[in-house]
C-alpha cells in the first residue's frame, strides 16, 4: 500500500476483505406490512429463502406493522435469524412507513384491517382506505421508482386504486393487486376434477374483484394428458359443472377455510403472493396468470379500476393477454364484477375527501 513518503507497505493479509463472488447480485430491499400478522409469517420465509426474486438474489426485508404490535415483531426477527438462510441480508422492523418504504424495490402490502363480525364491507373499505391513502403517500415519497407494489390486504383491488393515487410519481402499472390465490384455488379444482398433478392445468383466468363476485374461468384453460393439451372443457364434458359448482367453489374458497380454520387463509394468500411477485420479477414464459391491474378498458370493463386480468410477463412488465372470446355467460359476469369494483372505487374516492 502506498503512503505520502512514496514507498510501499506489505499488505496485511490479516485485514484483506473476501468479497462475494461477483456473480451474486446487490441486495435489493424489500417491504412487508402487516409483518406481525399471519399471512407474513408464512410469507416471510419465502421471500428470505430465494424463492420468490430467485436463488441468487440477496434481499433485505423492511418489516412494518403497527407500534402494538412489536413485540411480536421483534420474536419473527429472531426467528428470521436463527434460520440462517444465506440470501437473507439484514432486517429492519418498524412501526414508520417512510422508514419501511425507503428505497424498496417489491412491497407486499399485507397489513389491512380484518373484517370483523357484523361489519359491513363498505365499513371496511373506509378504514383499509385511509391505510392505503397513507402507505401510497410514503411510497410516493421514498421508495424507488420502479418498485412493484402488490396489495394482498382487502378490499385489494380497490386499496391498490388507492395506494397508486396517492403515488402519482410511480407509474400506475406498477400497482397491482392479489387474485394469484383465487388462481390457485381454480386450478388446483380443475386437476382434482380431471385427475392430474396441479401443475399440468394452466391458463384458468380470474376475472374482476377478489371479493364473491370474481369469475374464475376455465374456458380457455389447458390440461396435459398423457402427455398431450387439450382444452380443460373438453376434458372435463360438463358446461354445467363449469358455469356454477367450479365457479361457487372457488368464489366462497376464503369463507370455507374460515369456517373450517376460523381464521383466514394465510399459507395459502403467503404462497400466492410469493407466486405473484416471482412471475412478475422473473416472468410467466407461456402460461398466462392472473393480476388485479389498471384496466385500459380491455375486453369492455370500466377504465382506471382495478381488474384482475390474465397476463403474461416479460422484462418485469405485465401485458393482457389480448383476443379471447367472451361468450353471453361471460359477459353477464365480468359486467357484473366490473359494476361492483366501480361502486367501490366511488365509495374509497368519497372516504378520501372527508
Amino acid at each position: 500500500m502506498a503512503c505520502c513518503c512514496g514507498y510501499s507497505e506489505p499488505v496485511d493479509t490479516e485485514r484483506v476483505v473476501v468479497v462475494a463472488p461477483l456473480t451474486m447480485a446487490a441486495p435489493i430491499k424489500v417491504v412487508v406490512t402487516g409483518a406481525a400478522g399471519q399471512i407474513a409469517y408464512s410469507l416471510l420465509y419465502q421471500i428470505a429463502s430465494g424463492a420468490v426474486f430467485g436463488p441468487e438474489q440477496p434481499v433485505y426485508l423492511h418489516l412494518l406493522d403497527i407500534a402494538p404490535m412489536m413485540g411480536v415483531l421483534e420474536g419473527v426477527v429472531m426467528e428470521l435469524a436463527d434460520c440462517a438462510l444465506p440470501l437473507l441480508t439484514g432486517v429492519l422492523p418498524t412501526a414508520n412507513p417512510e422508514e419501511a418504504f425507503k428505497d424498496v424495490a417489491a412491497a407486499f402490502l399485507v397489513g389491512a384491517m380484518p373484517r370483523r363480525e357484523g361489519m359491513e364491507r363498505k365499513d371496511l373499505l373506509s378504514a383499509n382506505v385511509r391505510i392505503f391513502k397513507e402507505q401510497g403517500q410514503a411510497l410516493d415519497k421514498v421508495a424507488r421508482k420502479d418498485v412493484k407494489v402488490l396489495v394482498v390486504g382487502n378490499p385489494a383491488n380497490t386499496n391498490a386504486l388507492i395506494c397508486s393515487k396517492y403515488a402519482p410519481s410511480i407509474p400506475k402499472e406498477n400497482f397491482t393487486a392479489m387474485t394469484r390465490l383465487d388462481q390457485n384455488r381454480a386450478q388446483s379444482q380443475l386437476a382434482a376434477k380431471i385427475g392430474v398433478p396441479v401443475q399440468d392445468v394452466k391458463n384458468v383466468i380470474i376475472w374482476g374483484n377478489h371479493s364473491s363476485t370474481q369469475f374464475p374461468d376455465a374456458s380457455n384453460a389447458l390440461v396435459k394428458i398423457n402427455g398431450a393439451e387439450k382444452p380443460v372443457p373438453a376434458a372435463i364434458n360438463d358446461d354445467e359443472y363449469l358455469k356454477t359448482t367450479f365457479v361457487s367453489t372457488v368464489q366462497k374458497r376464503g369463507a370455507a377455510v374460515i369456517a373450517a380454520r376460523k381464521m383466514s387463509s394465510a399459507l395459502s394468500a403467503a404462497k400466492a403472493a410469493s407466486d405473484h411477485m416471482r412471475d412478475w420479477f422473473l416472468g410467466t414464459g407461456d402460461r398466462w396468470v392472473s393480476m388485479g391491474v389498471v384496466s385500459d378498458g380491455s375486453y369492455g370493463t370500466p377504465r382506471d379500476i382495478v381488474f384482475s386480468f390474465p397476463v403474461t410477463v416479460s422484462n418485469g412488465k405485465w401485458k393482457i393477454v389480448e383476443g379471447l372470446t367472451i361468450s353471453d355467460f361471460a359477459r353477464q359476469m365480468l359486467d357484473n364484477t366490473g359494476k361492483e369494483l366501480a361502486e367501490e372505487k366511488q365509495d374509497a374516492l368519497d372516504v378520501c375527501k372527508d
